[in-house]
């Protein structure tokens, strides 16, 4: 069977500070002999994995192990600096539910940017509209042809969610979404992403709650300082994870 999602070598780099602007008098002191990597850091590196289709693995580690940074890289948010990462089938990112959003538009409007960015055509999101917005709850629904700005954050995520989630792509990624809003929000999260694994989607799952991880995910990967330390059941992943904080 061939991999859905596929990483050799993988890694990626980053700079701290980067705001950070050299004086004058270091550049004439240093006459460009600084070390190039002075304050870069590789948050991911040199992780190999294979994700089958259909697999629920969840993301085990401490925060800054890279988590979040591996699901933008299997996104495609991130352009990796090491190796690669392929997925073969589109992606589902339920990651930052509100990016892409214009305040300058009004929820309806901005319904129909993101899922065109998502690659949902006029035709289907029109089809769907009543429903994304039903979904999105009645406070969305009575806001729809509101300015986002006006939104609350809360708002914002229900309808980013609600119109992610009815993305027909094989890949779902999902980074905490279901540690945001409310007990009725959380529990048509988790209701979502069963109906959506009942159709035989991949998910890829970063949370801190281990309930959340053995619910969704049979296999996991341990991450520690942006190393793959473990790639097992989830139950071995969290074992790992929670035998290190011990240490």
């Amino acid at each position: 069977m061939t991999a859905i999602i596929e990483a050799d070598g993988l890694g990626i780099r980053f700079v701290r500070n980067r705001r950070r602007q050299l004086r004058l008098r270091e550049l004439i002191v240093h006459r460009g002999a600084r070390d190039p990597d002075a304050g870069r850091f590789w948050p991911l590196r040199d992780l190999s994995f294979r994700v089958e289709p259909g697999e629920t693995v969840g993301v085990v580690g401490r925060n800054g192990t890279g988590k979040s940074t591996l699901l933008r890289l299997i996104a495609g948010v991130l352009i990796p600096d090491e190796g690669t990462i392929a997925v073969h089938g589109r992606v589902a990112p339920l990651l930052e539910l509100s990016a892409g959003f214009s305040g300058d538009l009004t929820g309806r409007e901005n319904l129909y940017l993101v899922g065109g960015l998502h690659g949902l055509s006029p035709a289907y999101l029109r089809r769907h509209f009543d429903e994304i917005v039903s979904f999105a709850g009645e406070q969305v629904e009575r806001a729809i042809d509101t300015s986002v700005r006006h939104y609350s954050s809360g708002m914002k995520v229900r309808l980013g969610f609600a119109v992610i989630a009815h993305l027909p792509h094989p890949v779902l990624l999902v980074d905490e979404v279901t540690a945001v809003g409310d007990a009725e929000f959380r529990a048509k999260c988790y209701a979502t992403i069963e109906r959506l694994l009942a159709e035989g989607r991949t998910l890829v799952l970063v949370s801190h709650n281990d309930k959340d991880l053995t619910r969704f995910c049979r296999r996991g990967l341990y991450l520690d300082a942006g190393r793959l330390i473990v790639d097992g059941t989830i139950d071995e992943a969290l074992a790992a994870y929670a035998d290190a904080a011990q240490r």
